[in-house]
């Protein structure tokens, strides 16, 4: 089972016992550090047998006279690396899957590996549900922890806090057109390219969060793919001219650029640009020449770089306060693991571990089943 599989926090406290134990020495102290004090005073301080056992997993609300601990118990020989720590390993997945309550986890093992500072980290997932499967997701961290590598999750930022580091990146540097709160606190930052389809049809669920998320600050910004498209960069050098001049033209400007998304021709993609520039209200000759100058240019390409130091390489792709969604993946699909209601659920859920407000006017979200990944 992939680092895609959506878990709870759900067990997180009987997780965290049971699994300490095994990364921790797993026996009392040894006897030379027993020898320098008087013998019974020194002895009694060794862990209680109790505590050297894996405490049984809490199933929140489940009764346990049905529902005993799905998972088998922790053995401390499978916790052979002095790093990460189950703690460290449990708020990393509490911060990718708590959202989903319906899943529930265990760590089973964190072990050395042959390639120097590489640990090999184990966990068991499975669902409250009835007779649910018990699976396994196995991950590497890095020598630095700063990184986790999973199958078809590729990398991922990894610690306690694994969206900080991007959070803070782009509330420093994404400058795009902005729409709803003044403040960052609840930042959505869309990276987006004017002429790709899929960025045309998220613009609905755009509008959509800006209504049901007020306390949200939304950014457009640029991330052009310019082996796919042609005129994307310099779709992009018109938008940002035009955010200087005019914050909410861009709005007007970006919807026209999408609505003829097949005009960006070498034929006509010029006259094209022009059109938008005047659907929002300003100058199409003064637009073109910014949008030629080294500096713009610098400007776009800074965007680029941007999302590609926060992990983006695709889009469309939200940043939620630096978790990365693609929304390439959501469907309107009762039947689809990441719909519009799962993804106001991670923003919620997001919100909560960042300590901010959403101002949503009442609960959100759906029961979401698998996470939507980057496609890696």
């Amino acid at each position: 089972m992939a680092l895609s599989v959506a878990v709870a926090a759900g067990a997180q406290t009987g997780t965290q016992t049971g699994a300490q134990t095994g990364a921790g020495s797993g026996a009392a102290p040894p006897k030379t550090q027993q020898q320098p004090a008087p013998p019974k005073t020194q002895q009694q301080p060794a862990p209680p047998k109790t505590q050297q056992q894996p405490a049984p997993l809490q199933l929140q609300t489940l009764d346990q006279t049905t529902r005993p601990d799905p998972f088998p118990p922790v053995n401390p020989k499978f916790f052979t690396a002095t790093s990460p720590t189950v703690d460290t390993v449990n708020a990393f997945i509490k911060a990718q899957w708590g959202f989903d309550p319906n899943r529930i986890w265990r760590v089973e093992a964190i072990q050395a590996t042959p390639a120097p500072g590489v640990s090999k980290v184990v966990v068991f997932v499975t669902e409250k549900t009835p007779n649910a499967k018990v699976q396994s997701t196995v991950f590497f961290v890095t020598p630095d922890g700063k990184h986790a590598i999973a199958d078809s999750s590729g990398v991922l930022p990894f610690g306690e806090k694994p969206f900080a580091e991007a959070r803070k990146k782009l509330q420093d540097g994404a400058d795009g057109a902005s729409r709803g709160a003044a403040n960052k606190d609840l930042l959505l930052v869309e990276f987006a390219d004017l002429q790709c389809p899929h960025c045309k049809d998220a613009q609905a669920t755009m509008d959509q969060l800006a209504k049901d998320f007020p306390n949200a600050r939304i950014v457009f910004q640029s991330f052009p793919l310019v082996e796919l498209h042609p005129f994307a960069f310099k779709a992009a050098a018109y938008g940002y001219c035009i955010t200087k001049q005019k914050n909410d033209a861009f709005f007007t400007f970006a919807s026209a650029v999408f609505d003829a998304q097949s005009a960006l021709t070498p034929e006509t993609g010029d006259q094209t640009l022009k059109d938008a520039v005047t659907k929002a209200g300003l100058d199409p000759a003064a637009i073109d020449a910014c949008a030629a100058t080294q500096a713009t240019k610098d400007a776009v390409n800074a965007s680029i770089k941007l999302g590609q130091d926060v992990g983006v390489d695709q889009t469309p792709v939200l940043a939620v306060n630096g978790r990365l969604l693609p929304l390439s993946q959501l469907s309107n699909q009762p039947s689809s693991p990441f719909t519009y209601e799962m993804l106001k659920t991670i923003i919620s859920f997001q919100a909560v571990q960042d300590g901010v407000t959403t101002g949503a006017s009442s609960s959100l979200g759906g029961t979401l089943r698998t996470v939507p990944t980057l496609g890696k």
